[in-house]
């Protein structure tokens, strides 16, 4: 049976104090690609001692970045990766298996989510985290959506059963980090509504949604397990979709 090209996709914007770490669990991959988006700090000069698949870009919108990246890979098989993020051995070893025995067409991948030197597992989603994502796909089974954060995806084939092992993400720092990341995805996602010409519905209704989205983190997947943690992904969950809302009604840019 003839080897399976197996393709590891990373999508950079001045991650030199990550990358390294990131790019180092990957050597398992038979090519790792790099695509870095206005990196102005020392990204390419890491990435260069770990590949020469480099291409650098100016993309205004997440979906088209990571399209382009799928492009470029040269794998029957696309592990899609971000910079934060950590492949352990044993996570490596059952990717490699899947891709050379499969008959499905897409799995996703389960994550352990740390903030700083937590393990925060519990009460992730409702677009503020995440705890599992489909990275592991073959090329032209995925494709991902115009919008600058969260981008839609639309796949082509058939899902397999999620893998066992899990990707370790350092998804905040700290609670600071935290509330910068709920302003940022806020402030893009109030771009794409406004690109799209709406505001995510009336205020009345993304009040409810901030009530039902942390019930959904705090009560339902179990958030109240960590704590204060907890409360506060549950918190910024349920404000995400309102503040998100207010800036695209409110704010020109």
């Amino acid at each position: 049976m003839s080897k399976v090209l197996l393709s590891a996709l990373i999508s950079v914007h001045n991650e030199e104090c990550q990358l390294a770490e990131c790019l180092e669990r990957l050597k398992f991959a038979d090519e790792i690609v790099v695509m870095l988006d206005r990196c102005t700090d020392n990204s390419k000069d890491i990435a260069e001692e770990f590949t020469d698949q480099i291409h650098t870009g100016d993309w205004a919108l997440e979906g088209d970045r990571r399209n382009a990246g799928i492009e470029c890979c040269n794998g029957q098989w696309v592990f899609e990766v971000d910079a934060d993020e950590r492949v352990s051995i044993a996570l490596a070893a059952e990717i490699i298996k899947t891709v050379e025995t499969t008959s499905f067409d897409w799995h996703e991948v389960l994550v352990d989510n740390y903030i700083g030197g937590r393990l925060v597992r519990w009460g992730w989603g409702a677009s503020f985290g995440k705890a599992a994502y489909p990275g592991l796909f073959r090329k032209g089974a995925k494709l991902w959506g115009p919008q600058r954060v969260h981008p839609s995806l639309k796949w082509s084939g058939k899902k397999g059963p999620m893998l066992r092992n899990r990707l370790e993400h350092y998804v905040d720092e700290n609670i600071s980090d935290m509330l910068r990341r709920l302003d940022n995805y806020s402030t893009a996602r109030a771009k794409d509504l406004r690109d799209a010409g709406e505001t995510w519905g009336s205020t009345a209704n993304n009040v409810r949604r901030l009530f039902s989205r942390f019930f959904k983190c705090y009560v339902s997947r179990k958030g109240y397990r960590e704590g204060g943690y907890g409360l506060l992904i549950a918190l910024f969950a349920g404000l995400y979709p309102l503040v998100s809302h207010l800036k695209a009604k409110l704010e020109d840019d």
